[in-house]
């Protein structure tokens, strides 16, 4: 099958600091040519491309060095749709040469003391150190090779890092926030999709509120939802818990770098907060107005790796001691109607081992996608080891069902859904009729441990109702 491969987004890094000798500006000189003409290397020095097979993930937009992030396809690329979505070829790539389980190593974030420098003449050097141009290792075979996967193990896994590909679970089950503990006890919890507002104002967070709080567990707010600026969504979780609502704050990639994202979960987790999920985030072009930067310094794994680790090791990425350790509940995003199930199995499996504890899905209309999701997930050992809460979103307008359908990644909405709201003579009240019948359906699956996040998508008065008309109005009596 013949692909098409996507070019380099950006012109190669510049060296942040000046070449020392004459072997390392030979070397950057000779990487640039070589792996610029290969592999259209950006020089970021911190070379990837043993465990990617061979494609630099550089070539994403976004930057990602845990893709994908779940809008793309081998058509498609969610920033530039004339690209291909560079971890979807790798991926193809990697299924391809058999290499898909290195796929779910947990990758560091790029070390810029590197960026602009080779990484062939580290890879020599480090070699030459441990002898592995000695005649010993060259007569044994196997022994030179354990060597060899180590050597490039210690480049790409610095100090400061040390990703794998096992499964991290928390090393405490008592439970830090409502939420967690009702999904602990077995609950099919109810949560709902907060948009903070576009002003200085906190009134409307306080009314939703004030509206939602006897019909759901938590309110989850968006961060910058569809890169468009909007009241702090640390702020909008303050007001929550001001409000006697439990709030779990949205995090994304886009809109942090490391410094900043330690800094706000700390603060988050000091005012109370303890719910965070980890997303990549919409690209910026997206937004209006300007676009904002790319590549991104942060991908939503490598989010969950630094916050795990603060949380259970008491550490900062850097490796300085936390005097206290946030208390979080972890949780991402997944996309039951992706094209390739076995590729977000994988991405979902590689979230998990870094430390997600639950799973909040984008918008599911088809039940037998969701089943076939479920169950790819279920064959990786995934459903024990995180809560899925799985996305509801009732349509008010036929307009608003073909929306969804053909212009939001990662949705599907089957033919006989569509045909349902053009002939209703009500479109909201078949909406409305629509979300209950899957949330029923949801109730009854076994892989659902957890419940159901209602996406109401400006329209937070019908919360009410679908939790009433659903019966699960008594799971919040307490």
């Amino acid at each position: 099958m013949m692909r098409k491969w996507p070019r380099r987004v950006r012109a190669p890094f510049l060296p942040v600091r000046r070449p020392t000798s004459l072997a390392e500006r030979a070397f950057i000189t000779f990487e640039r040519v070589i792996k610029g003409g290969l592999f259209a290397c950006s020089m970021c020095g911190n070379c990837l491309l043993q465990e990617t097979a061979f494609i630099c993930p550089l070539r994403c937009p976004k930057g990602l060095r845990n893709g994908p992030c779940g809008s793309g396809s081998l058509e498609h690329c969610c920033v530039d749709p004339d690209r291909p979505c560079a971890w979807c070829l790798i991926y193809w790539r990697a299924e391809q040469m058999g290499r898909l389980d290195r796929l779910l190593e947990v990758q560091a974030p790029l070390d810029w003391n590197q960026v602009g420098h080779d990484t062939w003449h580290q890879l020599i050097r480090l070699a030459w150190q441990r002898g592995l141009f000695a005649p010993r290792y060259l007569s044994d075979r196997e022994a030179w090779l354990q060597q060899v996967e180590q050597l490039f193990y210690d480049l790409r896994q610095p100090d400061w890092w040390q990703g794998d590909d096992a499964y991290h679970p928390p090393h405490s089950d008592q439970p830090v926030s409502r939420l967690q503990a009702a999904l602990q006890r077995g609950e099919f919890v109810v949560t709902a999709e907060i948009a903070p507002p576009l002003s200085a104002s906190g009134e409307s967070v306080q009314r939703t509120a004030d509206s939602l709080r006897p019909f759901i567990t938590a309110g989850n707010i968006t961060d910058n939802p569809m890169a468009t600026a909007r009241t702090s969504s640390l702020a909008c979780s303050l007001l929550l818990l001001q409000h006697s609502m439990e709030p779990v704050l949205q995090v994304t990639a886009r809109d942090h770098n490391r410094l900043s994202l330690q800094s706000k979960v700390l603060g988050a987790s000091l005012l109370g907060v303890r719910n965070v999920l980890c997303l990549t985030g919409d690209p910026p072009m997206d937004g209006p107005g300007a676009v904002g930067a790319l590549p991104f310094d942060l991908d939503a794994v490598q989010i969950v790796w630094i916050l795990r680790k603060m949380r259970d090791q008491g550490i900062f990425l850097d490796g300085r001691p936390l005097k206290e350790p946030p208390q979080l509940f972890l949780g991402a995003t997944g996309t039951p109607s992706a094209p390739d199930l076995g590729m977000e199995a994988r991405r979902l499996h590689k979230k998990i081992n870094a430390g997600v504890q639950f799973i909040q899905t984008q918008l599911v209309y088809d039940l037998d996608v969701f089943e076939d999701w479920l169950e790819a997930l279920d064959k990786r050992d995934l459903l024990s080891k995180a809560y899925i809460l799985a996305g509801i979103g009732p349509m008010r307008s036929v307009r608003a069902a073909h929306y969804l359908a053909e212009n939001v990644p990662g949705v599907r909405v089957p033919t006989d859904i569509l045909k349902r709201m053009e002939q209703a003579s009500d479109p909201r009240e078949e909406g409305v009729q629509i979300a209950l019948e899957l949330i029923e359906r949801l109730k009854e699956m076994p892989g659902v441990s957890g419940g159901v996040h209602l996406m109401a998508m400006g329209w937070e008065s019908v919360v009410p109702l679908l939790v009433k008309e659903a019966g699960l109005m008594s799971r919040f009596s307490d």
